[in-house]
């Protein structure tokens, strides 16, 4: 060990690995930024509300208007949509799924025997992230477009849809559950 006051104590494995999953906010540092959510939300808000509400705006001034004003509205919208996208995820926290989901995936009957977490853990992850991007909608509704976005978000899972399809819903559903016991109003309420 050295005399030297100034040096830094080294980080154990653990406090690195701890570091590395704090999903830390690249502007204000705190631990649980979700950037997917925040992506997802800038490129839906950027495109579909901004461009549509700059170029209504700017269309008063004419053509070079409307084009302008589309572009400064998705720059507005995107801002807006990175932060409603962000508020949605984090209401998921990644490393508290990940953690229930390595506890508990072998005890649920769609899983195969021996089959490595890691194969399965992309397609929780998907379920999860999927529920925020599909808001109000039921997986049912939307498992079309789920099943053809799981060859992008498999990563290196070797799972196919129809083998991944349930883990995917389990993480859905618990998100969706987690939504209905704090009180949150989904389009699934008006059923009841």
């Amino acid at each position: 060990m050295s005399d030297n006051k100034n040096e830094k104590p080294r980080k154990s494995e653990e406090q690195k690995t701890a570091e590395r999953d704090a999903n830390r906010d690249p502007l204000s540092g705190r631990a649980g930024a979700h950037p997917v959510g925040t992506g997802v939300g800038a490129a839906a808000g950027g495109i579909a509300a901004g461009a549509a509400t700059g170029a209504a705006l700017g269309t008063a001034v004419g053509p070079v208007g409307t084009a302008a004003g589309a572009a400064i509205g998705a720059a507005v919208g995107a801002i807006g949509g990175g932060l409603a996208g962000k508020a949605i995820a984090e209401k998921v926290n990644p490393t508290e799924e990940h953690g229930f989901w390595k506890a508990n995936y072998s005890l649920r009957p769609y899983t195969k025997p021996g089959l490595a977490y890691e194969e399965y853990s992309p397609a929780y992850q998907f379920g999860w992230e999927s529920r925020a991007r599909h808001q109000g909608k039921d997986f049912d509704e939307v498992e079309e477009t789920l099943a053809s976005d799981w060859e992008t978000a498999r990563g290196n899972s070797q799972l196919e849809w129809d083998d991944a399809r349930e883990a995917a819903r389990d993480s859905w559903n618990r998100i969706a559950d987690r939504e209905d016991s704090l009180g949150n109003k989904t389009d699934d309420d008006d059923d009841l």
